[in-house]
C-alpha cells in the first residue's frame, strides 16, 4: 500500500530575496551582493523542508496564471511536491515578498505584496480526498474557512480506526485576532514568537502557561523563540524544553520559523517523542540558517 502523504495547507509566494553586506540606510543608493528569486509562502517552504527529509507530501493553496505561478509551481515539482490540490484563481496575482537578506546579521526584512489572492476555502478543501493523508498541517490564514476545514477533518477521523486518524497541526503566527479561534483545533499548535509577544508574554514558557487553556484537549502547543530555543507543553502539564542550535555563522533565517514546523511534524509523524521532536526542529532549523535557501539542511 501507498505510503500517506502529509498536506500542507497555505500560502506559495515568490520572493525576490536581496542579499547586501549592512542594511541599507534611508534614501541611499547601494548595490546588493546577490539577488535571486526563491519559492516562499509558510506552507510551501515547509513542503520543501519535509521534502528534504525524505517525507511525501502535498500543497493546497492558490495560485493564479502568470510568469511568478509557472516558477514557484516548477519549483515544487523539483521537490516533488504533489500539486493535485493546488487552487487556480480567476482573481489575483500570485503574492510577491521582496526580502532583504543582512548577510553580516542573517536577518531578514520582508515586505509583502499581497495582490488581492483569494485563499483556498471550505468549499476548495471538499474536494480533498482525505485518505490519502496521515498528517494536515494548516498555515492560519482565512481562519472562519480553516475552522469548516478542521471540522471537516474531525467529522472524518470520528469514523476511522484509530490507526486511520489524521494528525493535525495548525500553525498561528500572525498577530492578528481572528486567527486565535484557531488555537482550539489539532492535536499540535505552533505558536509565533510574534503572537506570544503581542500577547504580552516574554517568552516561550510564559506563552505556553497563558495559551495553553486555549488548545484542545490532549493537544501539544509548541513556541520556537529564536536563539532561545523551542518548547513545549503537552496535556502531561510538563514543560519540554530544546535549545538552539546555532551554525557557525547565522546567513539567512528566511524560512526558520517553517523548517522548525516542517521539521517537529516529520519527527512526530515518523513516531518520535515531542522531546525528540523539538530537538530535531531546532538542529535542522540552525542549520538553515547557515545556508542560503534550504538545500543543504540534511
Amino acid at each position: 500500500m501507498e505510503e500517506k502523504q502529509i498536506l500542507c495547507v497555505g500560502l506559495v509566494v515568490l520572493d525576490i530575496i536581496n542579499v547586501v553586506d549592512k542594511y541599507p540606510e534611508e534614501d541611499t543608493d547601494s548595490r546588493c551582493l546577490s539577488q535571486r528569486w526563491q519559492r516562499g509562502g509558510n506552507a510551501s517552504n515547509s513542503c520543501t523542508v519535509l521534502s528534504l527529509l525524505g517525507a511525501r507530501c502535498a500543497f493546497m493553496g492558490s495560485l493564479a496564471p502568470g510568469h511568478a505561478a509557472d516558477f514557484v509551481l516548477d519549483d515544487l515539482r523539483r521537490y516533488s511536491v504533489d500539486l493535485r490540490y493546488t487552487v487556480s484563481q480567476t482573481t489575483g496575482s500570485v503574492p510577491i515578498s521582496t526580502v532583504i537578506i543582512n548577510e553580516a546579521s542573517g536577518s531578514r526584512t520582508i515586505l509583502h505584496a499581497h495582490r488581492n489572492l483569494p485563499d483556498v476555502s471550505a468549499m476548495d478543501f471538499e474536494k480533498v480526498d482525505l485518505t490519502r493523508f496521515k498528517w494536515i498541517h494548516i498555515e492560519g490564514r482565512n481562519a472562519s474557512e480553516q475552522v469548516k476545514m478542521l471540522q471537516r477533518i474531525e467529522q472524518h477521523n470520528a469514523r476511522q480506526p484509530p490507526e486511520q486518524v489524521i494528525r493535525v497541526s495548525v500553525e498561528v503566527e500572525k498577530p492578528r485576532q481572528e486567527l486565535f479561534q484557531l488555537f482550539g483545533y489539532g492535536d499540535v499548535v505552533f505558536v509565533s514568537k510574534d503572537v506570544a509577544k503581542h500577547l504580552g508574554f516574554r517568552s516561550a514558557v510564559e506563552a505556553l502557561k497563558g495559551l495553553y487553556n486555549r488548545v484542545r484537549k490532549g493537544a501539544v502547543l509548541v513556541c520556537a523563540w529564536a536563539e532561545e530555543g523551542a518548547d513545549a507543553l503537552g496535556p502531561d502539564g510538563r514543560l519540554l524544553h530544546s535549545d538552539a542550535f546555532p551554525p557557525p555563522q547565522v546567513v539567512d533565517t528566511l524560512g526558520a520559523g517553517d523548517t522548525f514546523n516542517a521539521s517537529v511534524i516529520f519527527s512526530l509523524s515518523q513516531g518520535k517523542s515531542m522531546q525528540e521532536a523539538l530537538k530535531f526542529g531546532c538542529q535542522v532549523a540552525g542549520k538553515k540558517c547557515g545556508l542560503q535557501g534550504f538545500d543543504g539542511i540534511v
